[in-house]
């Protein structure tokens, strides 16, 4: 025997005839069919499944993966920088009219803190996140937020906005006395 796997089966094996018989073939309709009906693919595929006794303990391992930063600190110049863009976005998206009129595309780069209570890096790190769209609110007065999209971005979470150089190229009192020209 030179074949690999090939086990000898000895002359006085007991289920020989059995053996010899090989693989049952069986009719549609005949009687055993009729009584043991094939599977349903779905079925059979739930007997195979894994098995998961601890509930949800994937998914707290695939957290603990997650890779969080420090939050970035700004300088003073990237500040001054930061807070000058706002103020054009502000001037064009004053009023809802107004952002719906000028369509202001922008990318903001934020950060996000960490949300998960169980994580070590809960309140203290985060991620760096980025969102690209139009800008339809700023708000410096009551909730210090800027709004792309449907996300609202907190000041303080802000680490960059940059959108098209016609926009951010002029300076603020530009963009301020076209506002005060337009009203």
């Amino acid at each position: 025997m030179d074949a690999i796997g090939v086990v000898p089966i000895p002359a006085d094996f007991k289920y020989m005839d059995v053996l010899q018989k090989g693989k049952p073939k069986h009719e549609r309709f005949d009687e055993f069919s009729v009584r043991h009906p094939k599977m349903d693919c779905r079925k059979r595929a739930k007997i195979f499944a894994p098995f998961d006794a601890l509930r949800g303990f994937d998914f707290a391992i695939s957290r603990k993966e997650v890779l969080y930063t420090d939050r970035p600190e700004l300088s003073q110049e990237e500040l001054q920088e930061l807070n000058r863009r706002l103020g054009i976005l502000k001037s064009l998206t004053r009023y809802a009219w107004m952002a719906r009129r000028n369509h202001v595309v922008v990318t903001a780069t934020y950060f996000v803190p960490c949300g998960d209570r169980q994580h070590e890096a809960y309140g203290e790190k985060g991620q760096i996140s980025t969102v690209t769209g139009v800008c339809s609110r700023v708000d410096h007065e009551t909730a210090q937020i800027i709004q792309i999209e449907n996300r609202k971005i907190p000041f303080a979470d802000l680490l960059r906005i940059e959108g098209n150089r016609r926009i951010f190229g002029r300076k603020y009192e530009d963009w301020n006395d076209e506002y005060n020209a337009v009203i």
